[in-house]
């Protein structure tokens, strides 16, 4: 059996691997765009993380803690995708109990994240994680004003 190997994506060319497993859930991104972002980001502690089997990138997870009013400490997904030619392999189970633990380590009452309603193969996924629809989000989209915009979803 291949062992996975799951690390922080920290450098540039580690955030860079990720870009083609990335894409499929952010086809707007390009490489270089996807660089700025993550660091940009960072700044607001956002993290990259990186499950590997084989050297290859399988699956990710961007994620932050951040701390909210409605729920105290919570872990939020920024986003989260297993390449295409891997699903159904468990990788997005692993990241997921990581991210779990990792909430638990950080005091955070919840996991959360928004997904688009057309995702439907992610949402059965979510429900298999015992995750619940708690809220619409709404959105009203505004016309870019500043030149490090990356495009829209």
């Amino acid at each position: 059996m291949t062992e996975h190997v799951i690390r922080q994506a920290r450098t540039d060319d580690e955030v860079l691997a990720c870009h083609p497993v990335m894409a499929q859930l952010r086809p707007h991104v390009a490489p270089s765009d996807l660089l700025a972002a993550v660091r940009r980001m960072e700044a607001q502690g956002y993290q990259l993380l990186v499950l590997e089997e084989d050297t290859q990138v399988r699956a990710l997870v961007g994620y932050r803690i951040t701390e909210m009013l409605r729920t105290g400490r919570v872990l939020v997904i920024d986003d989260f995708v297993t390449d295409a030619t891997g699903r159904s392999r468990g990788y997005g189970r692993i990241l997921h109990d990581r991210l779990v633990g990792e909430a638990q380590r950080a005091g955070c009452t919840a996991v959360e994240l928004d997904s688009a309603v057309h995702r439907t193969e992610a949402h059965r996924f979510y429900f298999r994680q015992r995750m619940s629809v708690l809220a619409f989000h709404f959105a009203l989209e505004v016309p870019a004003s500043h030149p490090e915009g990356i495009g829209r979803r």
